[in-house]
């Protein structure tokens, strides 16, 4: 995902808040995104997504930016979340540790992963800077000379599982406030995410399918995390498919496995959400019952790539308002 039509270098964070049933909050958090320290909408940066869930509790805000501006955009949404969400009292059946849960950044067009992670980490001390008893743990990138990954620092912090703060370690910052929570900052290549919803209320079945996809099973699909949750009245498998090096891809359709893109003559391939799609819907078949539907969170590497490119080569800084009509 290089050459950029614009000359822009392009970065992108999926910035995961702790908020879904006050959509003026929501919306509040991405505007505020787009504002530059005059006030004034900044030309370089781009809302492509808002993906609320009202069970879970939980909004990603795909942000889009010139890497020189993103970590100002999103430290600017950052400071409206943290005035907006209180951990003491914020329910959700998703796991979650922070007000502001997860910021991830991803390379999109002329941006190395490494430069990704710089930003990352410099977010990261200007946070704890502006927010009083904020604190962040470091992922991929970031984390240094480590690069432990984001699956890695949640199971060390028990993320799956936790909700009390008092005895987490941070990176950088105080030990995490109860209103703050504790955030992780990183930076990785892209990571999709992809949810299929099977048409039962078994959790446990659930977690068999989620068990049996998961990448870090033998015969499980590479790069795919994947956990199981009640939802609407059935289940839902929640899976992160990470992007990764060295898989041959020939063949980039739809129905193929693997899909393909490239950053600075870096390549590489994430499963497909059909293919997903595919693999829960047998599995759910093997055991008597059916799928329901797939959402996907925003968007594939490339889609990702190709909105932001547009949005900003035409000023569209609420570009969530306008992205059906324009590609999907």
């Amino acid at each position: 995902m290089s050459s950029s039509r614009l000359g822009l270098r392009l970065a992108v964070c999926l910035l995961n808040i702790s908020e879904a049933r006050r959509k003026h909050i929501v919306e509040n958090i991405a505007k505020a995104a787009l504002l530059g320290k005059n006030g004034k909408k900044h030309p370089e940066v781009s809302v492509l997504n808002i993906f609320s869930d009202q069970d879970y509790n939980r909004s990603v805000i795909t942000i889009a930016a010139s890497i020189d501006e993103l970590n100002n955009s999103v430290l600017a949404a950052c400071l409206e979340a943290f005035q907006s969400i209180d951990m003491e009292v914020q329910e959700g059946i998703h796991p979650c540790l922070g007000a502001v849960d997860l910021i991830p950044i991803y390379p999109l067009t002329d941006v190395g992963v490494e430069e990704c992670g710089a930003v990352a980490r410099s977010l990261a001390e200007n946070l704890v800077l502006h927010v009083p008893g904020s604190s962040v743990f470091l992922f991929g990138e970031a984390d240094l000379p480590a690069k432990r990954t984001l699956v890695q620092r949640r199971k060390q912090l028990g993320w799956f599982t936790r909700r009390d703060f008092s005895a987490l370690e941070p990176d950088l910052g105080a030990a995490p406030a109860r209103r703050c929570g504790l955030t992780g900052i990183g930076a990785s290549p892209y990571v999709m995410n992809c949810n299929v919803t099977i048409d039962s209320q078994d959790l446990a079945l659930g977690k068999e399918i989620a068990s049996a996809i998961r990448g870090s099973n033998a015969s499980g699909l590479k790069g795919v995390q994947a956990m199981a949750f009640p939802h609407e009245g059935k289940i839902e498998i929640a899976c992160n498919v990470e992007s990764f090096e060295g898989q041959e891809v020939t063949e980039t359709s739809e129905d193929t496995r693997y899909m393909a893109y490239s950053v600075l003559g870096d390549h590489f391939s994430y499963v497909s959400p059909h293919y997903i799609e595919a693999q829960v819907k047998k599995l759910a078949s093997d055991r008597g019952i059916g799928t329901i539907g797939r959402a996907l969170i925003g968007f594939t590497p490339p889609e990702c790539k190709n909105c932001a490119e547009y949005a900003i080569k035409e000023s569209i800084g609420e570009f969530w308002k306008i992205r059906e009509g324009v590609f999907m």
